[in-house]
This record gives structure tokens, C-alpha cells and sequence, in this order.
């Protein structure tokens, strides 16, 4: 596909935003953060945490919230090991991480190999995830495991820092600028807690598609067709748990970056309230609507890297204002009561006919054996803020770059990323103010909302997983009619820094997976992983094998 066009013109006057955000008249004033007050939930069946607790601490306490016979909550004829798994198997005896650690390079190299190509990873580093799984069994051979973490596989974006790899941003050049010296906060409570990290994972080039495209480390291919896309921009990250290569990895989410390629993938995907995990140590590509994001196979596993990596007191500067943490006692033989879900039928059925059938379906289910209901509702002016999004994460974007665009070779960036800054440079100061003050008024419209339903519900994407073209690979991709698709349900969740899970229910004609969004109250992170893990355990027995599927734990 030949780009070049796409940069010679940007049509200055003739566009949606000019039309929308640039000229509109707003009298709502400008709202600079998606920060939110804490409010009293009285969210049901939930453990309050104390948030000072250690990494290791918590995550113990987060076991306490599980069904004490997990294979029983998981029986299914498709398995996809978990946490719990991989920490039987080590206190067993039945396996040592090393062993495990040794399994994971095989499958990554042959994963990588050119029978697959599956671009998985952007880096990761033989002889330091041995040293990490050798230590790790060391403890299990004392008796001494720092956490049911101990020695379980995480893959982490390469957004987020941690050593001893460079984070590239999906770039070639990005980490020559900006070396990275530390460990993210995230990284450093998951390596505290014994998880051994295993590199680096493939990304869209500075997070700015959809696809998951990357013309300088290969296309991230789909574990469930390796000729479609996996989505974008935590491509790697969420195929990597898909195939099975790790149980946990961690995402940015700045415009559906988790949850679009989770549900592509057929996996969890789950970006909590803003402020609520760490953000120190992430490429501050798009400080207000970004933050990180938890991959996981099952809703369990996400709860435990979730109060492994949820911030502390000593995170927040007013300690007034820290929101409770809670976990979701998901042990519990009552689920919650009453729930509403809140849909806007017009903006719902904005997707392929498979998807709104499989997306209805699940509906339909969680009213038949929970008595939830879903109420019927509008949500107002969501091209606009969709636009107004778009304004706010490219002028950030560009900001965070200025400094290092003009002493860099942009032949060294792939076209569909000239392209995206080419954009992102031309917003004007009167623009991004006007977008602040259209994320004001969606504040105020959302919140309207929550008093009459506890969640919106939406299909994750519009599309699901759509082919590779291979004239793409080596210059990037512009498909902004699939990259709108896949992006027009995500955006309330990053743009007013709303919690929100997509988990799969279903694969369309094709047999490539469906995920359901779940968008929640500030805070309610525990409602939102009850209401997705009840879910889970009514659709769990239907989930099928991807094409490609290393089965890490079986025969060691």
C-alpha cells in the first residue's frame, strides 16, 4: 500500500474536527485530568485492602477472594493455565520454574522462527529470565516463595520500562533519546512479588494504530489465524498470553490499547480507574488518557496481578483523596444483586452482525441466570468525544516527542507514523482546549448515567480480527476505516479514565474471538471484575484453542 499520498495534504478545513471541536461553542470550562472524587460505592461482596500493604501481601490477600476449587470454576475442555497453576506445580514439586523458564525460550524462539513469524516479542534475553528462574526455584527448593507470583512468566509492552531492556515504544530510535535506568513502579511490585519477567513485547510504533503493524519488528500475527491482525497497540502483550506463553502481561491503555487487542485475542483485558496504578516508569506518549493495563488468560489471574500493582498511599499526594481498594470476593456463592447495565442500542449495534449477536447472547444469559437488566439509554455526542480524544492523545503525543522530532531521521519511522504526527502536529491550542472542555461535559453526561445503571455495556470492538496485508509490513498501516471500528467503543474509558474489562463470549462465522465491554463508576473496579468473572464462568466451557498454543506446563 502506498502511503506517500496520505502526507502531502492534510485537508486543513475539511474535516470532522474542525466541524466538531474546533469551531464549537462549549460553555462547559476545560477539564485538564480525568481525575475523579472519591465516593462512597458500597460496592456488595468485596474485602477492603489495606493499599499499604506490600505487593507480596496483597497478592495473598487476593487469593482469599477465589473459589477454593478453582479446576472446578475452570473445568472446561480447553485449558489455559493460570497463576494458581503454575504455583501448584511448583510447591508440588511437580515442575521448578527453571524447568519452565527453559520451556518458554523453546516456544519463543519457535514462535519467532520463519514457519511462524509471529513477532511476539520486540526483546527479550535468554540469560536473564534464567538467572530470574534459577533464583526463583532456589526459593521453592528452601520452602520459602515470596508470593504464589514466585516464578510465574509476565511479558511486559515495550512502553513501560523495565531492565535490563531499552523501551523502544514500538520505535527504532525512541530508547537511543531516552535510556531506560530503573524498573516501572508496576515492574518493580511484580519482580518484589517473584514473577520472573520475560522481555519486551512487539507494539504499534509509538502506540498510534490499531493493528498492531510494526514495520521495524514484523507484524504481531493472531493466535487464532496467524494471517489476521492481533490488534493494537499491546499487540504483543496480548498475543503472548493468547498462545499461551505466559498466563500475565502488561499493557498501556491509551485509547483501548489493552482491551482492543484482548478481545481480537480472545482474552481478559483490563485497564482499572486513572491514578489507580502506577504510572512512573511508562513512555508519557499520552499522560492524561494513558496508564497501564493487566492481560491475562482468566478474570482470577487479572485480580491478583491487580492487587500486586494497585497503587499505595505513597503514590497519591493527598492522602485524603485515595480512593478505597477493594477486591471482589469472588468465593462467594451469591453473586452480586440487581445489577443494571446501561445500553445505548443504536451506539451498540455500531458493530458486524457477529458481534452484536454474540455480545446480545451473553446479555441474555447474565438476565437468565442472575436476574440482571439492562436499561435502555442514550449516551449523547460520542463522535464528538471520540474526536475530541483524538485531538487530546496526538497533541500529547507530539509534546512528549518535540524535543527529540527534530534531531531525528523520519525515515527511520514507518509511514502510517509520519503520518499520525503530520496530524497530531497540526492541532491547535484552541483545539485542545475546546477537547478539554468536551471531556468536561462527558464527565457530566456519564455521570447522569451511573445514577440510572452500575456499568455500560458495549462490544469491546466493531470488528473483529481482520487479514494482514502484507504490503503493510514493511511501511505500517493506514486502515482507518477497520482502526475506527476497532476503537469506537473504547474511548469513555481512557478519555474520562473510567475502569473498564472486555472478556471473550464468542467468536464470529470465522471463528476469530468476540470480547464484551463492561465501562464502570470511578473506583468500582471490584464490581466490574465480579460482573466479568460471573461471566466468565457462564461462557468459560465454550472457549476454543487458538491455532497456535504452546502448552507450557504439559509434560514437564
Amino acid at each position: 500500500m502506498d502511503v506517500r499520498p496520505y502526507f502531502a495534504v492534510y485537508p486543513e478545513k475539511d474535516n470532522l474536527i474542525h466541524k466538531l471541536v474546533s469551531f464549537a461553542e462549549i460553555p462547559e470550562p476545560p477539564l485538564f485530568t480525568a481525575s475523579h472524587a472519591i465516593e462512597d460505592l458500597k460496592e456488595e461482596k468485596v474485602t477492603y485492602i489495606d493499599p499499604n500493604l506490600s505487593p507480596a501481601e496483597r497478592v495473598k490477600e487476593a487469593m482469599e477472594c477465589l473459589p477454593p476449587d478453582l479446576e472446578a470454576v475452570a473445568e472446561t475442555t480447553f485449558k489455559r493455565w493460570t497463576v494458581h497453576d503454575f504455583w501448584k506445580a511448583y510447591k508440588s514439586g511437580e515442575t521448578t520454574p527453571l524447568k519452565v523458564a527453559q520451556k518458554f525460550l523453546a516456544a519463543a524462539k519457535d514462535s519467532s522462527d520463519s514457519h511462524l513469524q509471529m513477532g511476539f516479542f520486540i526483546n527479550y534475553d535468554a540469560e536473564d529470565i534464567l538467572r530470574q528462574a534459577t533464583e526463583s526455584s532456589q526459593r521453592y527448593d528452601r520452602g520459602t516463595p515470596i508470593s504464589v507470583l514466585d516464578g510465574v512468566l509476565v511479558a511486559v509492552k515495550d512502553e513501560i520500562d523495565c531492565l535490563p531492556y531499552p523501551t523502544t515504544g514500538g520505535t527504532k530510535w525512541l530508547h537511543k533519546v531516552r535510556p531506560c535506568t530503573d524498573d516501572a513502579i508496576c515492574v518493580k511490585k511484580l519482580r518484589s512479588c517473584g514473577a520472573i519477567l520475560v522481555g519486551k513485547t512487539n507494539m504499534h510504533e509509538i502506540g498510534s494504530g490499531t493493528s498492531g503493524i510494526n514495520p521495524h519488528y514484523g507484524p504481531t500475527r493472531n493466535p487464532y489465524n496467524v494471517n489476521k491482525v492481533s490488534g493494537g497497540s499491546s499487540s504483543g502483550s496480548a498475543a503472548v498470553v493468547c498462545a499461551g506463553l505466559c498466563p500475565v502481561a502488561l499493557g498501556v491503555d491509551g485509547g483501548g490499547s489493552v482491551r482492543m487487542p484482548s478481545a481480537l485475542c480472545g482474552v481478559v483485558g483490563f485497564k482499572p480507574t486513572s491514578e489507580r496504578l502506577p504510572s512512573s516508569g511508562i513512555l508519557p506518549l499520552n499522560w492524561t488518557v494513558g496508564m497501564p493495563g493487566i492481560i491475562a488468560g482468566t478474570i482470577e489471574d487479572v485480580l491478583i496481578v491487580y492487587a500486586a500493582i494497585a497503587n499505595d498511599t505513597s503514590r497519591y499526594p493527598y492522602k485524603a483523596l485515595l480512593p478505597g481498594f477493594n477486591l471482589p470476593l469472588l468465593k462467594c456463592s451469591h453473586l452480586l444483586s440487581d445489577v443494571k447495565f446501561a445500553k445505548y442500542e443504536k451506539w451498540f449495534n455500531d458493530s458486524s452482525v457477529d458481534i452484536r449477536d454474540c455480545c446480545d447472547d451473553a446479555l441474555q444469559k447474565l438476565s437468565k441466570h442472575y436476574g440482571w437488566k439492562t436499561v435502555e439509554l442514550t449516551i449523547p455526542e460520542i463522535e464528538e468525544m471520540r474526536l475530541a480524544h483524538y485531538v487530546t492523545i496526538g497533541s500529547e503525543c507530539t509534546t512528549f516527542l518535540a524535543t527529540h522530532l527534530e534531531n531525528i531521521n523520519f525515515g527511520e519511522m514507518g509511514y502510517d507514523t509520519r503520518v499520525a504526527l503530520r496530524v497530531y502536529g497540526s492541532f491547535s491550542s484552541r483545539e485542545y482546549l475546546n477537547a478539554q472542555r468536551i471531556r468536561k461535559r462527558q464527565m457530566y453526561f456519564h455521570n447522569e448515567i451511573f445514577k440510572r445503571a452500575d456499568v455500560i455495556v458495549t462490544p469491546t470492538t466493531g470488528v473483529t480480527a481482520y487479514a494482514l496485508k502484507s504490503d503493510a509490513f514493511s511501511t505500517g498501516e493506514l486502515d482507518y476505516i477497520n482502526g475506527a471500528a476497532l476503537v469506537r467503543f473504547s474511548i469513555s474509558g481512557n478519555f474520562l479514565g473510567l475502569p473498564a474489562v472486555t472478556v471473550l463470549v464468542g467468536y464470529d462465522k470465522g471463528g476469530m474471538p468476540v470480547g464484551l465491554q463492561f465501562i464502570g463508576k470511578p473506583w468500582s473496579e471490584a464490581t466490574l471484575l465480579h460482573i466479568a468473572f460471573a461471566l466468565q464462568v457462564l461462557l468459560i466451557k465454550s472457549y476454543r484453542k487458538p491455532e497456535v498454543f504452546y502448552d507450557i506446563l504439559k509434560g514437564l
